[in-house]
């Protein structure tokens, strides 16, 4: 499948056989069919808005090469449309390599529009590396009915976020978003940790700040998730202090629980999570780097047209980080994620809880 097209190896042979006897031809061709057809028929076809963020190539790799040692069968990219933003330099200075590298790499077709990346595929992953490009992308795919993956950042503004998933449900969309680090095993460890009474957890990691999108959205989305991952869901508020180098965010859930998040503003930077109980600290051994867990859920999405992360879920941790910068921009005042998302236009089933007042 890599460096040759399917079939040569079974071709060259075909030919050397057929020098011995008709029969043998017949028996290989019929052999050679049944083989190549049983390993693809199962495959789910994926279409990829966007070419220009290493996602591209890392998706396709799991997807398309039975070879690669973090293969993820059921599903494969056959088409690609490539989508650049001139004003965002890592879009524009990576696109043409990624392309180029799907196309003959893993025999990835280029379409020319969205609607010609529709024709003949079963799913759709959004990998465009700018948030901003993200509603409209949504918008131009919802009305075929395939299940859509969203990579992250869902948007780059809450109100956008809102939209694109009220947009999906109405059409009957199955849609999801989430960052790698929810189904890192080591976040998973943690996650799935017996601690008794539960006091909060925090999470640290880069958030280096992107042009054009909010101070957490675009990388800051990866130590976030993961503190939601272990803590779940009913965060009420929020409130930030922030510096040059890195923000504090520190988020209350409405049965007491604290968490925190250190974002710090730079490029490398290491990822752990810590939950904190009454007796015992559980911190995250390995980072387990790698994308081959989240293609998984992705592919099974595909399959079942189930999202493994809600709506509601996603939301709550975009308007958690919403809520940061709105406490940044109000030097450090709480505020409350139904606050950010009422004014995002979210529907109330989606909203958090109230806070308690004591």
């Amino acid at each position: 499948m890599l460096g040759r097209p399917c079939g040569v190896g079974i071709h060259v042979q075909i030919v050397t056989m057929a020098k011995r006897t008709p029969s043998l031809l017949l028996a290989a061709l019929a052999f050679g069919m049944t083989t190549m057809t049983s390993s693809t028929a199962a495959d789910l076809r994926v279409g990829v808005i966007g070419l220009d963020t290493s996602h591209a190539q890392e998706f396709t790799a799991r997807l398309n090469d039975p070879a690669n040692p973090s293969y993820v069968p059921g599903a494969r990219v056959v088409a690609a449309f490539p989508v650049a933003s001139p004003d965002l330099p890592n879009s524009t200075q990576r696109i043409d390599g990624f392309t180029n590298l799907v196309r003959d790499k893993y025999g990835v077709r280029i379409a020319k529009s969205i609607a010609e990346l529709l024709e003949n595929i079963d799913a759709v992953m959004i990998l465009s590396l700018d948030g901003r490009v993200h509603l409209e992308q949504v918008k131009a795919v919802i009305g075929a009915k395939k299940p859509v993956f969203l990579d992250k950042p869902v948007a780059a503004s809450l109100t956008d976020a809102v939209e694109i998933f009220r947009l999906a449900e109405e059409a009957g969309t199955p849609l999801f978003s989430a960052s790698a680090l929810r189904w890192y095993p080591g976040v998973m460890e943690v996650a799935n940790a017996k601690v008794a009474n539960p006091s909060g957890a925090s999470s640290y990691g880069p958030a280096p700040t992107q042009p054009y999108h909010p101070d957490l959205y675009f990388y800051g989305i990866h130590p976030t998730e993961a503190l939601f991952t272990v803590l779940g869901p009913g965060c009420v508020s929020a409130v930030c202090t922030s510096g040059p180098g890195a923000s504090v965010v520190t988020g209350l859930w409405s049965d007491g629980r604290v968490g925190t998040l250190y974002a710090m503003h730079t490029w490398p930077a290491p990822y752990k999570v810590m939950l904190f109980g009454k007796e015992q600290i559980i911190e995250q051994r390995s980072d387990g780097a790698n994308y081959t867990p989240l293609v998984r859920e992705i592919v099974k999405f595909f399959q079942t047209k189930q999202p493994p992360v809600s709506a509601a879920k996603t939301l709550e941790i975009y308007a958690f980080m919403e809520a940061a910068g709105e406490s940044k921009r109000r030097q450090g005042s709480t505020v409350l994620l139904r606050e950010v998302l009422e004014s995002a236009g979210c529907p109330d089933k989606w909203l958090p809880p109230q806070p308690v007042v004591k």
